[in-house]
């Protein structure tokens, strides 16, 4: 048995000096043959519980899969049960004990310090995935209607502009972004960005305002449906925004 090894071994290293001489390189990769067919189990969104704090996880309302294939049950899964769970989890950790423990997500955001990085950023992963996630819908997508319809055409000229506008300030993002539509302080609507987990209801913001549509381009929200290519991604967010939601935000956001 040790003189086979041996032997392999060194057939091995005469292949790759071979391969070196001739300036071509061989990679050996060993594929185990599947001896069965494997199931992926996971459990429902209803099923993960963020620990005893000041905030809960907004409920999912849908399943895993109900976006699919625009997004897939394992970024879905992922998504929802692990990233949104952490900051869930880290902003109750990151107020406890401070004058932000007892407001709402939307006070926290208006009244912390920007500079405070663990606050921050928490405080903007747990808003902006629930709002992200309230904003998709299965059989979603289309065109906005009625009031939000009529304002989208006002201020870009029609559907079509805004959703360009969109993509591309999407498009034109270098790293963890995201991408907002939202009610200015004037009442208009105006498309923006904010870099990492910050958010236009912050003090530092760029462009402050209301959310009521928001698109996540972190990679943990694209990366296992779509690798490198996020302007598809962007594509298929379209296919499953829930316009009739994103209206409901938008009536919301004119009333303060």
């Amino acid at each position: 048995m040790k003189k086979l090894s041996l032997l392999i071994t060194n057939l091995l290293v005469l292949t790759l000096l071979v391969s070196c001489n001739n300036k071509k390189y061989t990679e050996v990769v060993e594929v185990p043959l599947p001896t069965a067919e494997e199931k992926v189990i996971m459990g429902m969104p209803d099923d993960v519980k963020a620990n005893e704090g000041s905030f809960q996880l907004e409920k999912l309302p849908y399943s895993y899969d109900a976006l699919a294939p625009n997004i897939s049950v394992f970024t879905m899964e992922n998504h929802y049960s692990k990233h949104y769970l952490t900051y869930t989890n880290n902003l109750n950790k990151a107020i406890l004990g401070t004058p932000l423990e007892n407001l709402t997500i939307e006070e926290v955001l208006a009244k912390l310090d920007p500079s405070v990085l663990d606050i921050k950023s928490n405080a903007g992963g747990y808003y902006n995935h629930s709002l992200y996630f309230k904003c998709m819908a299965p059989k979603a997508g289309g065109q906005p209607k009625d009031t939000l319809a009529a304002a989208i055409t006002k201020k870009f000229g029609s559907f079509e502009n805004f959703t360009t506008a969109f993509k591309d300030e999407a498009t034109k993002q270098f790293g963890s972004a995201w991408v907002w539509l939202i009610v200015d302080r004037s009442g208009n609507l105006q498309v923006t960005s904010t870099q990492n987990q910050d958010n236009p209801m912050m003090r530092n913001a760029t462009i402050p305002g209301k959310p009521i549509l928001a698109l996540d381009l972190w990679e943990h929200a694209y990366y296992l449906d779509y690798q490198y290519k996020r302007k598809n991604y962007v594509d298929a967010f379209f296919n499953v925004i829930n316009w009739k939601k994103v209206g409901e935000n938008y009536e919301e956001a004119l009333k303060k």
